[in-house]
């Protein structure tokens, strides 16, 4: 097996870091490396995703065919390093690495041609309306209730944990659509433009102690008598649970974690360096330096394995069930580097700052970005939740794979 990169592999690196050096944002960069989540604001975002639109860049997943570049997984692989490595923000994922890859597979002609262009010019966003009070891991006992009056659906009830939603300008959404048969069988898969009537949206704010108005990150979303066209209905009616299983996929295993936990444990790497234990930089303790290595042990595997599965995928492929495995082990670890971080900053992580912008001159007590730590610590409580939890995603491995 060939583990390394070829010379022409090596080329593309270089011209994806040259390029990406010299057109991303500094104060992108700046507001990502401060940021709770890697998510930043929705002028920062979109202002990052216009470019990478204007190079063909923004949708490397994507099929030439659809507007993508037609990389291979490779190619797709090196991409996601050289954006961790420049401290590029999270893009949207939900628009591009989740509803695209449906409306590719299941959608209509009308909708491939209405949406994917938008979504690869970077002229709108998605959210995703799964989950709702009562309904996370058991997503098949979702309330949300739409009725067929001719042309429309009329939508009502309530989603929550809805990432970016108060700047989403569509979301996708699993409605029920009837009581009959298991409850998977009356779920369909609907798209709602945001600012239709009726819907209303109330923010959550987190542990991680963000307060500032539309810095929050997850939302309710409320319906009310919310009028959807017929035509906006993916696929079949009561055939959502498909789409939405195969959407999932796209969630647990459409996400390189390798590139963004390297870049996670160079930042814990400069955080040893500048911390005192005894007068003396934590990174030379020896105690220190083996949980230190034994985490990049792990991250080293999850490159590995992320290398070996993506490079079995042609491009567009769905990941199948070893997305639980990339997800699962990809945030377990991701959880590990911040509490390595809370550890290795003690007290200093101890003051709960609100989010600074990236241009501040407020210096943290105990180093540069010291009081993001701990923020970052209890946001990421969540990652082993969401897209369905660690034990979740070991009921699906144990049934798929081990017949159990």
């Amino acid at each position: 097996m060939r583990l390394a990169f070829s010379e022409q592999e090596l080329e593309f690196q270089k011209e994806v870091r040259d390029w990406i050096t010299a057109n991303m944002p500094p104060e992108v960069a700046e507001e990502s490396r401060r940021s709770r989540t890697s998510h930043v604001s929705k002028e920062r975002l979109v202002q990052w995703q216009k470019k990478l639109a204007g190079k063909g860049w923004l949708c490397p997943n994507w099929p030439r065919e659809h507007g993508g570049p037609g990389w291979t997984s490779t190619q797709k692989f090196i991409f996601e390093m050289e954006m961790a490595r420049a401290d590029s923000p999270y893009l949207s994922s939900f628009s591009i690495k989740m509803v695209a890859p449906v409306l590719m597979k299941f959608g209509s002609e009308a909708q491939k041609k209405r949406f994917l262009p938008k979504i690869a010019a970077a002229e709108e966003l998605w959210c995703q309306g799964y989950s709702e009070p009562g309904s996370g891991s058991d997503l098949a006992s979702l309330r949300t209730k739409a009725e067929r009056h001719g042309d429309y659906y009329v939508v009502n009830g309530q989603k929550i944990w809805t990432t970016n939603a108060h700047f989403a300008d569509w979301i996708f959404c699993l409605v029920r659509t009837s009581n009959e048969g298991k409850r998977q069988e009356g779920i369909s898969f609907l798209l709602i433009d945001m600012k239709t009537p009726g819907i209303t949206l109330d923010p959550i704010f987190l542990v991680d102690g963000t307060r500032t108005p539309m810095r929050h990150e997850v939302n309710q979303v409320f319906f009310t008598d919310v009028k959807v066209p017929v035509e906006n209905r993916v696929g079949e009616e009561n055939k959502g649970w498909t789409y939405a299983k195969y959407l999932l996929e796209f969630e647990r295993g459409g996400q390189a974690f390798g590139p963004r936990l390297r870049k996670a444990f160079r930042h814990l790497q400069t955080l040893s360096k500048t911390q005192l234990n005894e007068g003396e930089p934590l990174s030379v303790n020896p105690n220190w330096r083996e949980k230190m290595a034994a985490v990049e042990m792990e991250i080293d595997a999850i490159e590995m394995n992320e290398l070996m599965f993506y490079s079995s995928l042609k491009t567009g492929d769905a990941p199948g069930n070893m997305g639980s495995v990339v997800k699962m082990r990809g945030t377990e670890v991701g959880q590990k580097v911040t509490e390595l971080a809370v550890e290795a900053v003690g007290w200093y992580g101890t003051p709960f700052t609100e989010l600074r912008n990236y241009d501040s001159n407020v210096v943290p007590v105990g180093g540069e970005y010291v009081d993001d730590v701990s923020p970052r610590y209890f946001n990421t409580r969540k990652t082993t939740i969401y897209g369905g939890s660690s034990e979740v995603q070991r009921n699906v491995l144990a049934k798929a794979m081990l017949g159990l």
